[in-house]
């Protein structure tokens, strides 16, 4: 490189040579290990459900993780606890399905996210209280609206 020739000048070429490189590749890779239909479907559905305006709420506690086992208890709910700024939402999961709380206590639409297709809005009552029934197939997240904001949680695994 001469002391005349900026950086971006002498490294021009080689990033359409890059470029054609990476075009080259995903090619031969369409080729040789097409994406199957279904799983191409599965990915679009849910980027579909991706809310760009929505608030992620962490996940701040989990009775997996963070409570101290009783000895001898089976079948113990798992206890979840969700934060975005001055919401919380506390969520119990049990066999029989999903029972939970927004705080402070207000009206919300939620959503319980598993795969690609949402469930049936639900609606809280005037303490925050909402009841899904049926634990949720696999991964899943909540969504909640509540006025003009939307919040979802992580992903969790039951």
């Amino acid at each position: 490189m001469d002391d005349d020739e900026t950086f971006d000048e002498a490294y021009d070429g080689q990033d359409a040579d890059a470029d054609l490189l990476e075009e080259e590749l995903r090619r031969a890779a369409g080729i040789l290990d097409p994406v199957p239909a279904q799983l191409r479907q599965i990915a679009v559905e849910a980027y579909a459900l991706h809310d760009l305006d929505a608030r992620i709420a962490e996940l701040t506690f989990d009775s997996v993780v963070d409570a101290i086992p009783v000895r001898g208890a089976t079948d113990v709910p798992r206890m979840l606890t969700f934060r975005a700024g001055e919401v919380t939402v506390d969520v119990e999961v049990t066999g029989e399905g999903l029972m939970g709380q927004v705080l402070p206590p207000q009206q919300a639409s939620v959503e319980v996210l598993s795969g690609p297709q949402t469930g049936a809005p639900l609606t809280t009552d005037a303490m925050g209280r909402f009841t899904y029934g049926g634990p949720p197939a696999g991964p899943f997240a909540l969504r909640l609206r509540t006025g003009g904001e939307a919040i979802v949680t992580d992903w969790l695994t039951v």
